[in-house]
């Protein structure tokens, strides 16, 4: 675990009014739904009009980060991340890693397919306490994953990401890996 992943969990831990959950389908979360603002319109619709769509289908799995002392009064989703699996090509990983690997054409992994922060909670860290909530989900799974991996929308994403300790594939700049073991 890293620094930054070690502060994001602890940061989790002193706010013990978060709680991370599936998304669960029912009027008053569908209408709390309903007025998530990111900033950033694709994730707003996609959490507003499909995810569930997603869900059902087994596409990807959704987990929402709640303000529990306002239940059940104001239940406001603070944010939410989307987990699928996914493979890596080999021929994506460096040398160094493939070389401790069994000669498959890909090895497993879990993709982060959407992670996003409320307006009202940004820069205040909840963003790396879903990330690390993410990578500790898919840890405890009995599902094996080799690596997490992340598209990354733009460079401060980028750079959001390395700083959780994920690399850049070589070939793909917007696209980086985190190993999990």
């Amino acid at each position: 675990m890293t620094d930054a992943q070690s502060d994001a969990k602890e940061a989790l831990l002193a706010d013990s009014s978060i709680q991370i959950v599936a998304l669960a389908r029912s009027a008053k979360l569908d209408a709390a739904r309903a007025g998530f603002d990111c900033g950033s319109e694709p994730l707003n619709r996609y959490f507003k009009e499909l995810v569930t769509q997603d869900v059902s289908r087994n596409l990807a799995s959704c987990f929402v980060a709640y303000d529990i002392a306002n239940e059940p009064s104001n239940v406001t989703p603070l944010g939410y991340y989307t987990l699928s699996s996914a493979s890596v090509p080999m021929l994506d990983l460096p040398i160094a890693l493939t070389k401790k690997l069994p000669r498959y054409p890909s090895v497993p992994a879990v993709r982060l397919g959407r992670l996003a922060v409320s307006m009202q909670a940004q820069g205040k860290g909840l963003g790396g306490v879903l990330l690390v909530d993410a990578i500790a989900r898919t840890q405890r799974s009995d599902i094996a994953a080799y690596a997490m991996v992340v598209d990354a929308k733009d460079e401060a994403a980028v750079r959001f990401y390395e700083h959780f300790g994920f690399v850049r594939f070589s070939s793909l700049t917007s696209m980086l890996y985190l190993r999990l073991s």
